[in-house]
């Protein structure tokens, strides 16, 4: 087959997938649920607010016969997680697509960080993941077919000063996602993580702030500093990280397994 119809074989359309994009009211997450929803997907948007879930809802493209749903939960509460989760599985019967997503930690040196917060964060991002991929992927290796994106941070490959907690967290949750990567290849699931860089996010507004009110400096002067740090010279739109989490979700990264892909404007200094 030459390389034209091969591509055109692959492609990127998803009809009749469905997927669970988690911490999907706003942010990339949002983003992501609108860039899955363009490729055919039907959408099921996972956060803890109702009404916010609702509007990004009315906002997605429809798909046919299949409608897009909300599912509400707490990452603060896995519990929550698991209850949401598993209605959904005995109302819809799984879903094909798992995206990973949910608000960092709060900034500060790790040594100054308590115990409590590292486990708060255990909880909110790696339990909770294992949680929403244990109820989802049988139906993934029954069908043959699967994917799981985890949105991390470049913090996997290179910690970033001041985020001691978060940066402890994404490696633990970097190294999950390798693992259950060689465990469900065998299956046709592929697991792989997005590293976002700055992206222009509430999350990157709250951690300026915070770095300049620790600094005396203003927010202005703090942002720029940080946008000298990357080679192309300005943060990501949330829709820039969306775009690759839609190519590792197509048919045509089916042999894409078990990586971290930095989209990061190249500020990330290592291989």
């Amino acid at each position: 087959m030459n390389t034209p119809a091969l591509y055109k074989t692959l492609g990127h359309n998803l009809t009749d997938k469905r997927a669970v994009v988690c911490g999907a009211s706003k942010g990339i997450g949002r983003s992501c649920a609108i860039q899955l929803a363009s490729q055919g997907v039907s959408i099921t948007l996972l956060a803890r607010n109702k009404s916010a879930l609702k509007a990004v809802r009315d906002e997605l493209p429809a798909q046919g016969d299949q409608s897009h749903t909300v599912l509400v939960a707490d990452f603060a509460n896995e519990h929550t997680v698991s209850d949401a989760v598993a209605q959904y599985v005995q109302s819809a019967g799984g879903a094909d697509i798992l995206i990973n997503n949910t608000g960092g930690p709060p900034g500060g040196l790790a040594i100054d960080a308590s115990p409590d917060e590292y486990l708060r964060a255990f909880r909110m991002h790696l339990v909770c993941n294992q949680i929403l991929a244990q109820a989802l992927t049988p139906g993934m290796k029954e069908r043959k077919w699967g994917r799981i994106v985890n949105i991390i941070s470049t913090s996997v490959k290179a910690p970033i000063p001041g985020l001691g907690v978060s940066n402890t967290v994404r490696g633990a949750v970097a190294s999950w996602s390798k693992t259950i990567a060689a465990e469900l290849a065998p299956f046709g699931v592929t697991v792989n993580n997005i590293l976002p860089g700055f992206t222009a996010t509430g999350r990157l507004e709250s951690i300026i702030s915070t770095r300049a009110a620790k600094a005396g400096s203003t927010e202005q002067e703090i942002a720029d500093a940080m946008r000298k740090t990357v080679p192309m010279g300005r943060f990501a739109e949330p829709t820039e990280i969306a775009a690759a989490v839609g190519f590792l979700c197509s048919p045509a990264a089916a042999y894409i397994t078990g990586v971290s892909v930095p989209v990061d404007g190249g500020r990330t200094n290592c291989l």
